[in-house]
């Protein structure tokens, strides 16, 4: 069964909505990747947040406040009135709620905990259920008083790109009418300071695919798609996922199981690798997810694909970053337009060529790819396209 992706509500570096963020994406603009101090002792490191007051949330819901919530928030005010109209026309009970998240509200959390080993007592404005890996799931449902399923999934970097597979499932196994779905995740010391004890995160903007790429940059967002079975122009046509499960962090390196996922996705979507138009790269610029992506990439698409990594733009937004460039692929298809790769263009020879994507380059097929790989090999990839 069809899914359809009737709406898209977006915030990340690029900007918020889908006017700004597409400005911004199909230029190449890394302007919201700025260098910052505060995040790792003793370094200053780029980060892509979003800057500017974030709406704050309702007073009846205070007690769930925290960053990834006011995120969170600030992309569903983006397709309200269209939630508001599954709702009406489904029932509360009818309309799901599927997030990924890695982080939850665990710099409010973490903060609470340094005032409380330094006061003996816990800030006056902290609250358990912020930290909660549920906490995104159960603050939408409060907010528009919904009773159908809400939950969140935390597979680390692929978390809300198999939030949009399980929405997907939702509707098939008649569970559910609508599903809003998607991810979030905010900056917070303990996601950049754990990737700085892995020596993952980069000093200067991340480099992708480039000889000199040296790691990661850590970002922020948040992604809302209502999902239905009502028809749309764009679709969620194919998924796949595997576990390789290689090790605890670094990547299976000869790319088996991203490559799985890949054929995965291909086949439930009923097309073969010369349908796909583009692929954006899950590209987080460390030694090993590059290489081992390339090489999948290179075994899967033997006649090329236009392809690129967005997160020199965004940088890495971990459980929201499968929705992110889910999203990235539902703006090319409504504007035509691919996000170029941008990097300084010193290919690894070490690497397989691909075929990089520039500003100003053109959607030729209405069939988009977004891989997403995490930890312990955990490997997913989405079809994203004109509906049929």
């Amino acid at each position: 069964m069809t899914a359809y992706l009737n709406a898209l509500g977006v915030i990340c570096a690029l900007g918020r909505g889908q006017a700004e963020v597409s400005r911004h994406l199909f230029a190449g603009d890394c302007s919201g990747m700025r260098a910052e101090s505060g995040w790792v002792p003793e370094r200053v490191v780029p980060v892509a947040a979003v800057h500017g007051e974030l709406v704050p949330l309702p007073e009846q819901l205070r007690e769930q406040s925290s960053r990834n919530n006011q995120l969170l928030l600030e992309a569903a005010l983006q397709i309200e009135d269209e939630i508001r109209q599954a709702i009406q026309i489904h029932g509360p009970g009818r309309v799901g709620i599927v997030l990924g998240t890695s982080t939850s509200g665990i710099d409010e959390a973490s903060r609470g905990i340094a005032h409380y080993l330094r006061d003996k007592q816990f800030p006056g404005d902290y609250d358990y259920q912020q930290q909660e890996l549920s906490a995104p799931a159960n603050f939408l449902a409060d907010w528009l008083q919904l009773s159908g399923p809400a939950y969140v999934i935390s597979t680390a970097c692929t978390s809300s790109a198999r939030a949009l597979m399980s929405a997907q499932r939702l509707l098939d196994l008649g569970v559910c009418d609508a599903v809003i779905c998607g991810g979030v995740d905010s900056l917070c010391k303990l996601t950049l300071n754990g990737f700085t004890s892995l020596e993952a995160v980069s000093s200067e903007r991340c480099n992708p695919f480039s000889v000199n790429r040296n790691g990661i940059n850590i970002g922020e967002a948040a992604v809302l798609f209502l999902m239905s079975r009502e028809p749309a122009p764009i679709a969620l046509l194919g998924s796949g996922a595997s576990c390789d499960a290689h090790h605890i962090s670094a990547p299976e390196p000869s790319g088996k199981g991203a490559l799985q996922a890949m054929r995965k996705a291909l086949a439930s979507a009923k097309l073969v690798p010369e349908q796909i138009g583009y692929l954006n790269l899950h590209g987080t610029a460390t030694q090993h997810n590059d290489a081992m992506e390339s090489l999948a990439v290179a075994s899967l698409f033997q006649g090329g694909v236009a392809c690129s990594s967005t997160k020199s733009m965004t940088g890495h937004t971990l459980g929201a970053a499968g929705a992110l460039e889910a999203a990235f692929c539902w703006l090319s298809l409504t504007h035509g337009l691919l996000p170029p790769h941008v990097w300084d263009g010193h290919a690894d020879p070490a690497l397989p060529a691909l075929q990089w994507t520039r500003s100003g380059d053109t959607l030729k097929k209405p069939c988009l790819m977004s891989n997403s790989f995490a930890f312990g090999g955990n490997n997913v990839s989405l079809i994203i396209a004109e509906a049929p």
